[in-house]
């Protein structure tokens, strides 16, 4: 039995696309998942681990709809060898029921990888020449010095109620005790 698997990263996203391939292929029952890659637990590949028998065939549109990192691709690979299910990935052209396709799954696998590596270690390099320039990154900090002042100042008096300084100065609850901590580590610094 062919059994498909669609997922989107968010929930503002549409798996009609992937949906629709699976169809196409022929899959008797598609499986859905709205999560993102990175996360190894999700509902749907659970259900297929209760699904999937041996002589079945694990679809998906492309291979990172299964997973993101080598590790995990691999693992879900061997998972499934282990069960008798073969895998086939429709955009890479992969089906791992034949030796050609266990090997072509190992490249575009080590591929993707290797591309997200190289993107990592870029935004690592500009982030590292940014701050060679003096450039520190980030969000701009919504305040002031001296506003960040004023904040540890109400918060240290106690007179006036912690969301009433957050309003009045437009910060979260993380933000103002972010303040306070910078704040007193001048004071120590001084």
């Amino acid at each position: 039995m062919l059994i498909g698997y669609a997922r989107v990263s968010t929930f503002d996203q549409n798996l009609d696309l992937q949906k629709n391939a699976l169809e196409k292929a022929d899959c008797e029952r598609t499986i859905e998942d709205k999560a993102s890659g990175k996360n190894v637990e999700r509902p749907g590949l659970n259900s297929l681990k209760e699904i999937l028998r041996e002589g079945d065939t694990l679809v998906v549109w492309r291979l990172d709809r299964l997973g993101r990192s080598l590790k995990d691709l691999i693992e879900w690979i061997n998972y499934l060898e282990d069960k008798g299910v073969a895998f086939k990935s429709l955009q890479e052209s992969i089906d791992t029921a034949t030796s050609t396709g266990r090997l072509i799954f190992h490249i575009f696998a080590a591929l993707a990888e290797f591309e997200r590596n190289l993107i990592r270690e870029r935004t690592q390099a500009g982030l590292a020449a940014a701050r060679d320039r003096g450039r520190l990154g980030g969000r701009p900090k919504s305040l002031n010095n001296d506003k960040r002042q004023a904040v540890a100042k109400l918060y240290n008096d106690g007179k006036m109620p912690v969301m009433e300084i957050c309003q009045m100065f437009k910060i979260s609850k993380p933000t103002l005790y972010k303040y306070i901590r910078q704040v007193k580590e001048e004071k120590n610094q001084k």
